[in-house]
């Protein structure tokens, strides 16, 4: 089909005009299978039915979900007994045999580990100098096939990424009337950005790359001198949950599916799904440290490469490092906005707008001044603010909401254990809050000294993570905040009883063991437990501080 085809078939008014466009493509024969179901997974089998051990690392951590499957974790070799299937093989790790999802693991390039030398010491002078040799031919093959590897894939995520980037975004742009620039945002990230990296850095490897003794290739510096352009895979890994997001709302409709698919099969793209092609980037920059590692364990400690391939490995497992502790702040928000549906009497912003950490939590006695009247109090401490609130009466596990401090503006004061001259009374285990911008100032006291140590190392690695934050640009989206609110509603929505005028600490989280909640079954069966006839408050009831 010539350029623009897509775009002048697709624009016509009639409802099926995406399907029939899928329709004529795919009936032409433009059918591409995934690469690991074709001539790759062929010589796999190949290679196991002749006997060969096939061993694969894996990528990422596999839980173990049913009896018959095999868990492992990142870094683990695997032995690949069956790759019949496409998307699960059969593999051995120890003694332990089970299946696997092919995605989570890749071959190793060197099936064979290189010849130890433990036989030289009994053998003659001649015979250690010829061991020597053949040790140092077979590592140095070794080494040629990682870097084959590297480039390799190199080459093909480029064409990965110029495909997504002129196949589907470049066909998007046309269709205004199904794609604003804001969902196209959303959707793609900055994979342009990505893709125009990727091709300066490919280009620098083939330069590095020694054609005639692939071996003596200097390929650590390239690492070095680019690392800082990797940072941008933390936006796009950071956008990627809504990306997901997105598509799955899209694809409930069937325009979306067909025009999706009539793109792929456009390009002569390999048989997957538009999310998975956008889930690679995510993959690509996890798989580097695994290949610097190979790398360095075939670089002898004399070659002119090995010390940039030694930095160049700590330093992609920096970036790696970020970019998952990014994604595990991301997964933590939606348990955030759920805490806060579950404090009673909120006011003021929701915590998501300027906080996405939990940096700790305890209970202190807060000291008010004129009077010096002590209070107790939960305070949880966030990234940006101290929130502090109240417990129940009866039900200590349930909160209300009595205010917040800003901890951008405030500092920290330690206190020694003694008579406080402001307050004319007797302090221990106590530290100050003094905030410059309103002049407040807070008295809290820890009931033991190692809490209160607790507490000030807690501040401290507050003011750590928002530097840190700055430094790396972290934040998080309009999008991303009104979803993990609209999402917490909507599970506390669920988990109200039917029954009106039951008390609503019936339905309440445990609040001291954030972010954890108590599943919604659990909850009901405490919401149908009946309480004995208790003479509590007939006792009390003449005590005026108690009287309702």
């Amino acid at each position: 089909m010539p350029d623009g085809g897509l775009d002048t078939a697709i624009r016509a008014d009639e409802a099926g005009s995406e399907e029939d466009l899928y329709e004529d493509l795919h009936s032409a024969g433009y059918h591409y299978s995934h690469a690991g179901g074709g001539g790759e997974q062929l010589a796999i089998n190949e290679l196991i039915s002749d006997g060969s051990v096939v061993c694969a690392e894996a990528l990422w951590d596999h839980v173990t979900m049913d009896d018959q499957e095999l868990g492992f974790k990142a870094g683990d070799v695997i032995e690949v007994m069956d790759a019949t299937n496409r998307e699960w093989w059969w593999g051995r790790v120890a003694d332990v045999e089970g299946w696997f999802p092919a995605s989570f693991v890749r071959l190793r390039v060197n099936q064979d580990e290189p010849v130890e030398d433990t036989e030289a010491p009994r053998a003659s002078t001649g015979a250690v100098e010829g061991g020597g040799m053949e040790v140092q031919s077979s590592r140095d093959q070794m080494r040629t096939n990682v870097i084959n590897e590297i480039l390799s894939t190199e080459r093909d995520y480029i064409k990965h990424l110029r495909d997504i980037c002129e196949g589907y975004i470049r066909q998007c742009r046309k269709r205004a009337d199904m794609f604003s620039e804001e969902q196209l945002h959303t959707i793609f990230g900055n994979i342009e950005d990505i893709y125009r990296c990727q091709k300066v850095f490919v280009k620098a490897l083939e330069q590095r790359f020694n054609s005639e003794r692939p071996h003596l290739s200097e390929l650590g510096a390239c690492f070095l001198e680019h690392q800082a352009d990797f940072q941008i895979y933390s936006e796009y890994c950071n956008n990627h949950p809504n990306a997901c997001v997105e598509l799955s709302r899209l694809t409930k409709l069937s325009k979306y599916v067909y025009f999706f698919e009539a793109c792929r099969l456009l390009q002569k793209m390999i048989d997957i799904s538009l999310d998975g092609f956008l889930l690679t980037p995510v993959q690509k920059i996890c798989k580097y440290p695994l290949q610097l590692a190979e790398l360095l364990k075939y670089t002898p400690p004399q070659h002119r490469d090995f010390k940039d391939v030694e930095a160049a490995l700590h330093a992609m497992k920096n970036v790696a490092r970020l970019i998952n502790e990014r994604k595990r702040r991301l997964e933590n928000i939606d348990k955030i906005a759920q805490w806060q549906s579950s404090i009673e009497d909120w006011e003021g912003e929701d915590l998501l707008v300027r906080s996405s950490e939990l940096i700790y939590s305890g209970e202190l006695t807060r000291v008010t001044q004129p009077q010096a009247k002590s209070q107790q109090r939960m305070f949880f401490l966030f990234d940006h603010q101290l929130i502090y609130c109240k417990k129940d009466l009866l039900r200590r596990d349930m909160l209300y909401y009595k205010g917040r401090l800003d901890m951008d503006g405030s500092e920290v004061v330690d206190l020694e254990d003694g008579k406080d001259r402001d307050l004319h009374m007797n302090i221990k285990n106590a530290f100050r809050l003094h905030c410059s911008t309103s002049g407040d100032s807070h008295l809290l006291c820890a009931r033991k000294p190692e809490q209160k140590q607790r507490w000030l190392k807690a501040f401290a690695r507050e003011r750590e993570q928002v530097r840190l934050d700055q430094e790396t640009g972290f934040s998080i989206t309009e999008l991303q905040r009104k979803q993990a609110m609209l999402n917490a509603s909507k599970q506390q929505a669920a988990g109200k009883p039917k029954t009106v005028g039951r008390p609503c600490y019936l339905t309440r989280h445990k609040h001291p063991t954030l972010p954890i909640s108590r599943p919604q079954q659990q909850v009901l069966v405490l919401a149908e437990t009946r309480r004995k006839p208790s003479t509590f408050w007939h006792s009390i009831s003449r005590l005026a501080p108690f009287r309702k």
